[in-house]
């Protein structure tokens, strides 16, 4: 590209920074989702369980029942409510306990003699949030509570011949926020460059400047790449002060790899997402039109690139498809450079995707652009 070129790219660009900066919606819309939009589902949002409620009813009153009941503790379930098994029904019936631990008569005593007795353990399935989680966990509380106890009545050693030890690697303590404070920031990058980028040269059309700019002596290589600088630096901006001060300082995540790494991966993923949003604003004539296209777009590639879902539970051909979008592999960068401390000799294949897939939308996109604007000039 050529010096001229190059000067015009930098004046339109300046041009739209300018004009952003005259929007204070959008400029607060920005600042809310690098800031509240990204701390407030990191801390809020309950992917693991805490403060289950549980009700006990202790038909045995023996010592291994009362062992039972205070085996349940915090933080992840709340300490159990004593209640008779008449109640159980209407508690259940009226939400008051997700899960309900019922110790038969004769509990301990068929315990001591090998009969294998039954439990029982009832789920409240309507809170499928804590359901799934918090009777697998309960389980494992009470077998290993009635294990120990039998072994320690037969006189044999406590210890299992086996022992499971499990270390859990870059997230010792399992914190929640710290993924998805990363995963909400990736998001939010993904909705902005498609949104602003799009939304950029509808503006222009709408307002008639559009019109303007073809009558100078610029091409629709100038006049795209002027909206992917300009908005992708605002973007580009906005996420690293994120990254620092709400992902970092406030949620306390560490970053262990390369800012400079991870900003060259988010320079070619705005690259991409920037493109679509570019090729969706010319298949539409009105911001009405842009938004309703949008979710359809933005949806899977926010819900389906791995962050909130594992990309390997999704059916084989959603998955193929997901793999030419640049979200799953920017969502695999992101985390091996941030959390992982990995270097390029890692994340270069998830780098080079998103680089290539965004050169593959932004020739599409200005494949498309340059017939829109045929289209504009005849």
């Amino acid at each position: 590209m050529t010096r001229r070129r190059l000067a015009n790219v930098y004046r339109l660009a300046t041009k739209e920074l300018f004009s952003l900066r005259r929007d204070p919606v959008l400029v607060l819309f920005i600042a809310y989702a690098f800031s509240y939009a990204v701390y407030i589902p990191a801390t809020t949002t309950g992917l693991e369980l805490r403060n289950a409620s549980v009700a006990f009813v202790d038909e045995d009153r023996s010592q291994l029942s009362a062992r039972l009941h205070d085996a349940i503790t915090p933080p992840s379930f709340k300490r159990p409510a004593q209640i008779e098994l008449s109640e159980v029904d209407r508690a259940m019936d009226a939400g008051r306990f997700t899960f309900v631990v019922d110790v038969p008569p004769r509990f301990e005593a068929d315990v001591l003699a090998g009969r294998r007795p039954h439990l029982q353990l009832l789920v409240d399935a309507t809170a499928m949030s804590q359901a799934g989680t918090g009777s697998a966990y309960l389980r494992q509380i009470l077998a290993l509570e009635i294990e120990e106890f039998a072994a320690r009545a037969r006189g044999a050693a406590s210890e299992r011949p086996v022992a499971t030890i499990v270390r859990v690697a870059f997230n010792p303590n399992l914190h929640q926020s710290w993924h998805l404070g990363v995963v909400q920031l990736i998001n939010n990058i993904t909705v902005l460059a498609v949104l602003l980028t799009g939304a950029a040269l509808l503006r222009e059309r709408e307002h008639g400047t559009l019109e303007h700019l073809l009558v100078m002596p610029l091409g629709p290589l100038e006049i795209a790449l002027a909206k992917f600088c300009a908005n992708g630096l605002v973007i580009l901006v906005a996420a690293l002060i994120c990254l620092a001060v709400v992902v970092h300082a406030a949620l306390g995540a560490p970053i262990r790899g390369s800012i400079w790494l991870f900003t060259s991966g988010t320079i070619a993923y705005l690259f991409a997402t920037s493109a679509i949003g570019v090729f969706l604003s010319t298949l539409v004539r009105s911001m009405p039109q842009l938004g309703l296209l949008l979710v359809p777009v933005i949806f899977p590639m926010i819900t389906l690139s791995g962050g909130i879902t594992p990309l390997d539970g999704t059916p084989l051909p959603l998955r193929g498809l997901m793999w030419l979008t640049p979200s799953p592999h920017f969502q695999s960068f992101a985390t091996a450079v941030l959390y992982r401390g990995a270097g390029l000799d890692v994340a270069w294949k998830s780098f080079a995707a998103i680089a290539l897939i965004g050169a593959a939308f932004f020739a599409a996109a200005l494949w498309r652009f340059r017939a829109s604007l045929a289209v504009t000039r005849s």
